[in-house]
């Protein structure tokens, strides 16, 4: 990789960048809370569907095209040739993050790239009708990762964040059928609203981003205790911890997603249709009524029209719009009549939008190109984690088997449609996890025995100590704790090897 020479713009950049460097003794590692964020994408219908090939030819592409650590001064001046009214400075919390996107999650980095070909369009579009900083685009990677069905440990929702009393105040409509946080089209005009609200009150793009983030009432009590310095990197330690990271993870993304060639990321292709068109349903309409007669998938449709909660789009008193690519729009418009009164009486008995109680069964015919296996439920099975192995969506599964509150009982058998290709893969799944665990099991091959009556179980991505107990039986999640002198069960990384002690 080419590196120029950086004096003249070191000297002329440096000191002003430097000097918003927080004091010494700041965390500089990458909040626990992003990582959350990127690893959420791993429950996304594009990354669930992404080939095996192309997972492992970017594994050893990543290895070929992983350069040596850069020097600062290509950050500087990197930093700097990004055109926006927003200051970008550098500082070691800044390169935390920015290793974070460019070394440590490339591949969801990647995913990102590809998704922003969707929505990054939306976002600009909003942005520039109110003429507001167009890179405030990348506030939903630190976000959401992009991903419309975020919900944060908060409360939060959808792919701007919004708390329920944040999006009602900005005209978000959330009820039992709709969540208008989760509209990348309706959030993105709340979103632009409220950030060019906080602009009004503070002037200064930084204390706009923390304010977004913590409310303005944080922001406004670290002013305050920091006798009225109305500088980000002046009240960093007046923020809550979050918020520290949240301005430097905004600046990293910006970093990120315009320098990623330079880093060797590219794009992944999602199956989003970047052409798409609305269409006013005004009556209740299923999203399985529009599949079956169009051909659209029910993933495509719940990607498309993410605000509905239930598959249902509760048309009635009002319409509501659903969004299908553009070459769908046609094909709806010419069956519209037909998609209405299909299987009617199924979803709307007496012709009202009520969901069905818990006594009512319905058939389902399997999604084409699917076929059906079966599972039977054991002790300690929860229906997300068998949808995780089945690699299905938690709602089907409890469609297809007339599921309700997820409450599933030890010995009931569930169907389940997977590929056609790929059956008996999925027949070994449920013959695997139909059985019992034990330290020898296959499907821990990352365990190892120790001498004594003790296991260890070395963390990979995506654990959490739920899913790391559900494979031991009897062991609990405090009992892995407790073992392990762990008070935050947040607080595990890959590589951690924990000790486990099964029952026998």
């Amino acid at each position: 990789m080419k590196i120029f020479n950086l004096t003249i713009a070191t000297l002329f950049l440096g000191f002003n960048l430097y000097a918003y460097t927080p004091i010494e003794g700041a965390n500089d590692v990458a909040d626990d809370n992003y990582e959350s964020n990127l690893d959420s994408l791993i429950n996304l219908w594009h990354a669930r569907t992404m080939s095996s090939d192309f997972v492992v030819d970017s594994i050893y592409e990543n290895i070929e095209k992983l350069v040596e650590e850069l020097p600062d001064s290509v950050y500087i001046e990197r930093l700097a040739a990004i055109s926006s009214p927003i200051f970008l400075p550098f500082n070691p919390q800044v390169k935390s993050y920015i290793k974070l996107y460019t070394q440590r999650r490339r591949e969801q980095v990647s995913l990102m790239l590809g998704l922003s070909e969707y929505y990054f369009p939306i976002f600009e579009a909003a942005l520039d009708a109110h003429n507001m900083p167009l890179e405030l685009k990348y506030l939903p990677v630190i976000e959401s990762a992009l991903n419309p069905l975020a919900l944060s440990r908060a409360g939060a929702s959808g792919i701007w964040q919004f708390m329920y009393y944040t999006g009602k105040q900005y005209g978000l409509t959330v009820d039992s059928y709709l969540d208008q946080r989760r509209d990348p089209y309706l959030a993105t005009e709340a979103a632009v609203k409220f950030l060019s609200d906080l602009y009004k009150i503070y002037g200064d793009w930084q204390l706009v981003i923390a304010a977004y983030n913590c409310g303005p009432g944080n922001v406004n009590k670290a002013i305050r205790r920091s006798g009225g310095k109305r500088d980000f990197w002046e009240i960093y330690y007046r923020l809550p911890r979050e918020t520290r990271g949240y301005v430097p993870a905004f600046i990293a993304a910006t970093y990120t997603f315009n320098y990623a060639k330079e880093h060797n990321i590219t794009a992944k292709p999602v199956a989003l249709p970047l052409a798409t068109d609305t269409i006013m349903v005004s009556q209740p309409l299923h999203f399985t009524q529009v599949s079956d007669m169009t051909g659209v998938s029910l993933e495509v449709l719940r990607e498309l029209n993410p605000q509905y909660r239930k598959d249902v789009i509760p048309s009635g008193k009002s319409a509501y719009p659903l969004r299908l690519a553009f070459n769908n729009v046609t094909s709806f418009i010419s069956l519209e009549d037909t998609i209405y009164t299909h299987r009617r009486k199924e979803f709307f008995p007496n012709g009202s939008l009520v969901v069905l109680p818990s006594s009512t069964t319905h058939a389902v015919a399997a999604p084409p190109g699917r076929k059906v296996v079966n599972y039977t439920v054991k002790s300690g099975d929860v229906v997300g984690l068998i949808a995780e192995w089945f690699n299905v969506r938690t709602s089907d599964l409890a469609y297809w088997n007339n599921i309700h509150r997820n409450v599933i009982k030890v010995g009931q058998k569930l169907v389940i449609y997977v590929p056609d290709e790929k059956v008996s893969h999925y027949q070994e799944v449920a013959r695997k996890h139909g059985s019992s665990y034990t330290s020898t099991s296959s499907s821990t091959p990352n365990t190892t025995s120790t001498s004594g009556d003790y296991i260890y179980y070395t963390v990979k991505s995506g654990d959490s100590i739920w899913t790391i107990a559900q494979q031991y039986p009897d062991v609990s999640n405090e009992d892995i704790l407790r073992l392990n002198n762990i008070t935050d069960a947040r607080k595990i990384k890959p590589g951690q090897r924990l000790k486990i002690k099964p029952h026998t």
